[in-house]
């Protein structure tokens, strides 16, 4: 079954935390901080795996999480790192985060294997904050907490070429005929279910791939019929091959067709209706020709051809003027350059975390004169493993008030010599 879009839960695996502990020997009745450092958590990655076409697997496991790592252990003993865990999609996959739509990544061209989001680091063991003055430290650093993130995994074929048209103009047998792609063929509407992709070779090597988007009609940018779930799949071509029915064998008027299928590109995305087209006249060997009647391929040149659009009258069943289409294709391309269609990061799950453990707030208590009240995650989280009574753990905690700039901004909200500053249960005078 083909799925291209699904949402899933991600979260990279916790820090293990530091350990405390100290030497006990035979004859060594004083040894010293033995803890060791606790193992970093596993990251989340993306890889691009070439066996893949769908995102089907993903509709029915919905959580993913990495393993976090091992704390430290007695004698200086390393926590065990937690494994990462590896998510496998198909070229062309968009990662986005599903709260604010930004691209996280896009896994198609040079990135093929990205890092979503990364373990927390191991906290370090009491070994490491022994000094002169603090023998006998009895305090370790806890290893940094898991980030969580909700994605969507959006699937955007990658084809140089998108051929789009209503139902039963036929765009597969063109694609059947012109490259290695067997598509299912019949004389239903919406027959085809899912992008078909192929390969198309030409002389000297001077190939591209093309795909064939599912039956676009009349409102399909407002989720009318299939057109909807695949208007996404032309996001990366670079030329758009529009295929009509030049016969009218069910009655439609072939001009009103591409003029049709025009405002629904234009509805859903302007800039991909402003990519360069070509027409593709289909059907020329069951024209009923008469006298009396304009040929309906000189309608749509008049049409069309004015405002820089060729129309080219082709069969696909016997393939007539196809060469001719697809050489003139290859030649827009050309003039285009071979650069892919990529669509950029706008959003880094890790800068956001990092960013988003920093912020503090520093206020005047209310009801309370000369009392200010500090408060943030990291400010809680270091309180957590700082031991004030040792006079390491005092000078520890004033830099960390200087480096944050948390006495500046003390100082900007009016703070004087002698009055108080509170932070979770923690009070003290404040002194320059």
């Amino acid at each position: 079954m083909f799925a291209d879009r699904a949402r899933i839960f991600l979260r990279a695996g916790k820090g293990g935390d530091g350990h405390v502990s100290f030497r006990r020997e035979l004859y060594v009745p004083n040894g010293g901080p033995d803890g060791g450092d606790g193992g970093r958590g596993g990251d989340v990655i993306f890889e691009v795996d070439e066996g893949l076409n769908t995102l089907y697997d993903f509709r029915h496991k919905t959580k993913y999480c990495a393993s976090d790592g091992q704390e430290g252990g007695k004698r200086r003993c390393h926590g065990k790192d937690g494994e990462d865990i590896i998510l496998r999609v198909p070229e062309g996959t968009i990662v986005r985060d599903a709260e604010s739509g930004r691209v996280i990544a896009d896994m198609s061209g040079e990135c093929r294997r990205k890092t979503i989001l990364s373990g927390g680091k191991g906290g370090l063991g009491n070994m490491h904050f022994a000094t002169a003055t603090m023998q006998v430290p009895k305090y370790a650093q806890p290893g940094q907490p898991s980030k969580e993130l909700w994605v969507t995994l959006e699937l955007k074929v990658i084809a140089d070429v998108g051929l789009v048209g209503f139902p039963n103009v036929g765009k597969s047998t063109f694609l059947a005929r012109v490259t290695n792609a067997r598509p299912k063929i019949a004389n239903y509407h919406f027959t085809t279910l899912n992008p078909n992709l192929g390969v198309v070779d030409l002389e000297g090597g001077q190939g591209f791939v093309i795909a064939d988007i599912p039956g676009l009609i009349e409102g399909a940018s407002e989720g009318v019929g299939l057109g909807h779930e695949f208007l996404r799949h032309i996001e990366r071509t670079k030329v758009l091959i529009h295929m009509v029915d030049a016969a009218s064998t069910e009655g439609r008027d072939p001009v009103d067709d591409i003029r049709k299928i025009n405002r629904e590109l234009a509805a859903y995305n302007e800039e991909i209706a402003s990519r360069p087209q070509v027409i593709a006249a289909n059907k020329i060997d069951a024209i009923f020709r008469d006298p009396d009647m304009e040929d309906p391929v000189e309608r749509l040149q008049r049409e069309f051809e004015p405002q820089g659009i060729r129309v080219f009258p082709i069969s696909a069943v016997s393939g007539e003027g196809v060469k001719e289409l697809l050489w003139h294709v290859r030649s827009m391309l050309d003039k285009l350059g071979d650069e892919p269609v990529v669509f950029r990061q706008e959003f880094d799950p890790d800068s956001a975390y990092a960013y988003a453990e920093l912020p503090y707030t520093v206020s005047a208590a209310e009801g309370e004169e000369h009392v200010f009240v500090v408060e943030g995650p990291k400010i809680e989280k270091m309180l957590g493993y700082t031991n004030l009574d040792s006079e390491k753990g005092f000078q520890f905690f004033q830099k960390f008030l200087k480096d944050t700039g948390i006495l500046e901004e003390l100082e900007k909200a009016g703070i004087q010599e002698g009055d108080t500053v509170r932070m979770y249960g923690l009070e003290f005078d404040y002194y320059k």
